[in-house]
């Protein structure tokens, strides 16, 4: 039964990860006409708590180690679910812009300490970042995919549509109070971790981790625009957005299980890696976008729950996956903040999709190149923090 209750508050945890950001995404138009805000001011509210994500993700391993793994991660999930519930309190971008930083902090807190607590719980099934990767996905879904209906039918009331996701926090914080009134272990004569800034193989998983968000967030913001750019409809642009979301959680449920049972995960990253070289490659050819689209879905959603799954398999410790978490999500994050602009700028400079493309396909081969690079277990290299 612990092990259910570990399972489901990781779960809740995890849900709570995305919506801040989604559903404002998903409403951008909609947030740019009430508020009369110009684009770049309302892509603000999407690209500054995923440069949160990368900024503050080191100070997780250190408020962990100072009020412990349980406390800090239910302080998280709080943090998030007091900026999501803001939104409903004002309808100016000066609140959206404050809780989107609060809500970024938060997330930047748990993605790291997440996976310390998948070592501390289940230290010997390293799969089970599956439910962290897929629970991230389906609350991305559910916000993007729900919040411009809710918006309809209560009268276009915007801070409502925004803030009524601080619902799936309260949830989660119900079970983690359980986990945070635990009797703290935290060994305070050991000195504290610091980031393995000088670990060969953390900064192989920092510029991986880098070039796949990258790749992630720039085929989320560019999907329905380069399909639009093709002459499709904008109902068909956007179902195939929800195509690449959706196809990820299968993948993402999936591989993880797959390479907890016969290791080799350098090859199922090459694999999904090719599989987004793939769909890059369809999209300069002339056929069916759908096709593309499955295939960067099945990369992608593959990728993302081994960039989680490394620093737990290849270090000892819960505090020593978390450091490493940390750092990788740290220039990860902030890297793939920067993905989406790099390729609008190409696009804005060149003046059409081909060389956004091209220049992906420049990203995904230098994330090839890293991983070839690797060298993963243990026993092949010291891990050092």
């Amino acid at each position: 039964m612990k092990k259910i209750f570990y399972l489901a508050a990781l779960f809740l945890a995890a849900l709570n990860l995305r919506p801040i950001i989604t559903s404002v995404a998903s409403m951008m138009s909609m947030i740019q006409s009430e508020l009369g805000v110009s684009a770049l001011t309302a892509s603000l509210l999407t690209t500054l708590p995923v440069l949160c994500m990368g900024v503050f993700a080191p100070v997780a391993t250190k408020l962990s180690r100072r009020f412990g793994l349980e406390r800090t991660l239910f302080f998280s999930i709080l943090l998030i679910t007091i900026a999501t519930g803001l939104r409903g309190t004002s309808q100016t971008v000066a609140v959206l812009l404050i809780t989107a930083f609060a809500g970024g902090v938060g997330i930047s807190f748990a993605g790291p300490l997440l996976s310390s607590f998948i070592k501390k719980y289940f230290p010997k099934n390293p799969g089970i970042v599956s439910v962290y990767s897929i629970s991230m996905t389906i609350g991305a879904a559910l916000a993007s995919g729900f919040t411009i209906p809710i918006y309809l039918r209560n009268e276009h009331n915007l801070p409502l549509a925004l803030s009524c996701w601080a619902v799936l926090g309260i949830i989660a914080l119900i079970l983690w109070l359980g986990l945070a009134r635990k009797k703290q272990q935290a060994d305070h004569t050991v000195l504290p971790l610091r980031l393995p800034l000088r670990n060969k193989k953390a900064i192989q998983f920092t510029l991986f981790f880098g070039f796949m968000s990258s790749m992630f967030y720039s085929l989320t913001a560019w999907i329905s625009p380069i399909a639009l750019s093709f002459g499709n409809s904008p109902q068909y642009a956007a179902m195939l957005l929800t195509i690449f979301t959706l196809i990820q959680i299968p993948v993402a449920l999936l591989v993880p299980g797959v390479v907890t049972r016969l290791g080799k995960p350098k090859l199922f990253l090459i694999l999904c890696s090719v599989s987004e070289l793939i769909g890059l490659i369809f999209l300069l050819l002339p056929m069916p976008i759908l096709p593309a689209v499955i295939f960067l879905g099945i990369g992608a959603g593959g990728l993302f729950p081994l960039a989680l799954m490394l620093p737990i398999i290849e270090t000892r410790t819960p505090e020593e996956a978390g450091t490493w978490s940390a750092m990788s999500q740290m220039g990860g994050y902030i890297m793939g903040g920067f993905g989406p602009f790099f390729i609008g700028l190409v696009f804005d400079l060149s003046g059409h999709f081909q060389a956004s493309i091209v220049a992906m396909l420049v990203i995904v081969s230098l994330m090839i190149g890293v991983q070839l690079s690797m060298k993963l277990g243990r026993k092949e290299e010291e891990v050092s923090s």
